[in-house]
């Protein structure tokens, strides 16, 4: 399995200090007790929407350090695809902030796969491992992390082989630069 990701507090602070220009009138407000998920509230299910957005923060992170433009990717995807149509960009912080309050539990990763296994329906398990993916090729190098995350995913999600591989020979295409 993936080793426990350590550095969440200060990749929290990254996700933090790029993502807040979603929702700049409520910069001052982020941070307030009301918005961070407290202990006891971990076990409460993320949306579907949060779900996606866990994974997508989970990827990010599995290398230990979160590009910018990973963030970037993340942040396009959520304002772009149809998957995220209503989602609502100033719950963006609070849910990366969840996302790493739960990867600091020892069984973190596992508790964002089972969450995501809950809540998202199945029609939406190959879109969550589409946009893990996505950011996962946003930097244009895949670490030995990333790769044990998406074989993690493909696995629990129980995803065709070929399905999968269609998604990354996808996303390499996208990906290619001159």
């Amino acid at each position: 399995g993936l080793q426990p990701i350590g550095q969440m507090h200060r990749l929290w602070q990254t996700i933090h200090d790029r993502f807040s220009c979603y929702n700049p009138e409520k910069k001052a407000r982020e941070n307030t007790p009301d918005k961070r998920p407290r202990k006891n509230d971990q076990m409460a299910k993320p949306s579907p929407h949060d779900a996606l957005i866990h994974i997508m923060v989970t990827m990010s992170a599995a290398d230990r350090s979160m590009t910018d433009s990973e963030l970037a990717k993340m942040g396009n995807i959520i304002k772009t695809l149809p998957v995220f149509e209503g989602y609502a960009t100033d719950n963006l912080v609070a849910a990366a902030s969840h996302c790493s309050e739960i990867l600091q539990d020892d069984d973190g990763l596992d508790q964002i796969i089972e969450n995501a296994l809950e809540v998202l329906p199945k029609k939406l398990h190959e879109t969550a491992y589409a946009l893990a993916v996505e950011v996962a090729a946003a930097d244009l190098h895949i670490e030995q992390e990333e790769l044990r995350l998406l074989q993690l995913l493909r696995d629990r999600f129980n995803l065709d082989r070929l399905a999968c591989a269609a998604i990354e020979r996808g996303a390499r295409a996208r990906h290619q630069v001159l």
